[in-house]
């Protein structure tokens, strides 16, 4: 399906769900921002009332304080009604281990909580921003999605991210190039245990690296090794700056720390689960 037919469909599918009541999973992000004006747009379009719509914003341990601030901004900006839901993921021992199924166990919990939200103010539909490029992703989380029956309207219309970075420059939204910001238990490998000081190392060297210059970044936790990813084509401006931002690591509490010659990429502690997936799927064809 062409771009056009795309926002067509997603306007189509926001349209037949607003007059239920909508309420729409916000992080600020690219994805959820697109939903959450294109929604409030239609809303005002066909004369809906203001309540028929409202984001959701979780205020969680595993995301960025400063995520809360821009998201709030941008829903202010927008006119939209915007509910902060604290949500506390260090009261679920599960989830604190780590495991490969973590990112389910926390989406089990969050939309949990946006339907709770959502019944609360009577509104009918959950939706979040889940595009379809993410649907061909290790994404467990996917899962409790469907069995919680919270739609992904940009997945639906087909709209890949880059379609909707596109719509969001159309539209007018500063977020239209931001980088994409996952919870920052990513940046452990699946069986390290999530502990409030390992995620305050990662979360505080990757805004090292942001005031440096490259916003596009990870800052992989090692136990007492820190991986910075960035993206290759500023590896030459990286090793200008290498030796200051080495010390700054450090003393966050590393004993080395490396950069990663394959340069920035999302998922990068899913790529030893493919591996072994790939390899399962070999060894069962042998």
């Amino acid at each position: 399906m062409e771009y056009a037919g795309k926002v067509r469909k997603l306007k189509e599918i926001l349209s037949r769900l607003l007059p239920e009541g909508l309420c729409v999973a916000f992080s600020g992000g690219v994805d959820s921002a697109v939903l959450l004006c294109l929604a409030e747009a239609l809303r005002r379009e066909h004369g809906l009332p203001a309540g028929s719509l409202r984001g959701v914003l979780f205020a969680t341990q595993l995301h960025p304080p400063a995520d809360e601030a821009d998201a709030k901004q941008q829903a202010e900006a927008m006119g939209v009604p915007l509910e902060v839901v604290r949500v506390d993921e260090f009261s679920d021992p599960a989830i604190m281990q780590n495991p490969p199924d973590r990112c389910y166990r926390c989406k089990r919990l969050l939309f949990q909580t946006l339907w709770e939200t959502a019944r609360k103010a009577g509104l009918a539909v959950a939706v979040d921003g889940t595009n379809y490029d993410d649907l061909s992703e290790y994404r467990p989380g996917l899962r409790a999605l469907r069995e919680l029956e919270v739609r992904s309207p940009l997945a639906e219309a087909e709209m890949t991210k880059e379609e909707v970075r596109h719509l969001a420059k159309e539209m007018g939204l500063a977020v239209s190039r931001k980088p994409s910001s996952p919870c920052m238990a990513t940046r452990l490998p699946y069986g390290d245990r999530l502990t409030p000081e390992k995620l305050r190392q990662a979360a505080e060297g990757e805004e090292l690296l942001k005031q440096a210059g490259f916003p596009a970044c990870r800052l992989r936790v090692h136990e007492n090794l820190a991986r910075i990813e960035i993206l290759p084509a500023d590896f030459g401006r990286f090793g200008a700056v290498m030796e200051e931002i080495t010390g700054k690591i450090k003393n966050l509490g590393f004993d080395y720390v490396t950069l990663d010659l394959e340069g920035f990429r999302s998922g990068s502690m899913d790529e030893p689960l493919r591996r072994m997936e790939k390899s399962s799927q070999e060894a069962a064809r042998n």
